[in-house]
């Protein structure tokens, strides 16, 4: 069975365990991370050089970085389907997958981190404001591609948008005025839909 060390309420650990919901693949998922520890334990750099999360093992084949690991999943567990055959499509799911890392959550994530994690007296209301500004904007991107497009490469649902998808429930959860972004509202009305993103994603934020 395929083994994913990482905490439940981590945004980069919810991405492959709803790639495994979504195909029905089973994992034994193991606590690290947060106040869990472990991943500084030398037993776990052995497989984590980065003392992050998630890492998955398989059958002795050890990945890390979360969207390499959907990439793996997709490729293996359900090709032709979320892992899309067609080049020019697993291209588009790709980049959106790489978009999320890039420029999405490094826009949100001082957000998040400020409003989720970080006690009110901590709090960087300067952080919070270019945070917020900034994420409006960087989704802006997104609602204008989804403007013509069901999912992020196209008619149907992909990988591409599984990275997304995590980030954006994030976005849509805070306690936050937010822009006006029909074209992503819809789209994100689709995942919502989905029973796999409702068990693994769409959490009270901790």
């Amino acid at each position: 069975m395929i083994v994913i060390w990482g905490r439940d309420n981590s945004v980069n650990v919810q991405k492959p365990l709803w790639l495994c919901e979504e195909v029905g693949l089973p994992c034994d998922r193991r606590e690290a991370g947060g106040a869990f520890g472990v991943v500084d334990t030398p037993e776990y750099r052995a497989l984590n050089p980065n003392g992050l999360v998630p890492t998955m093992v398989d059958d002795g084949f050890v990945l890390w970085e979360s969207n390499a690991i959907v990439r793996y999943l997709a490729a293996v567990h359900s090709e032709g389907d979320l892992w899309p055959l067609e080049p020019r499509i697993r291209a588009e799911a790709d980049r959106w997958m790489d978009w999320q890392n890039t420029t999405l959550w490094p826009a949100l994530r001082p957000l998040f981190w400020n409003l989720v994690r970080t006690p009110e007296a901590d709090r960087d209301a300067r952080e919070i404001a270019a945070s917020h500004a900034l994420s409006g904007q960087v989704l802006g991107v997104l609602d204008t591609h989804l403007g013509d497009r069901a999912f992020v490469a196209g008619d149907r649902f992909t990988m591409g948008d599984i990275p997304v998808g995590c980030a954006v429930w994030r976005w849509l959860a805070l306690p936050i005025e937010r822009v006006a972004l029909p074209n992503l509202e819809r789209w994100f009305a689709a995942l919502a839909a989905r029973p796999a993103f409702k068990r693994v994603v769409m959490k009270p934020l901790t």
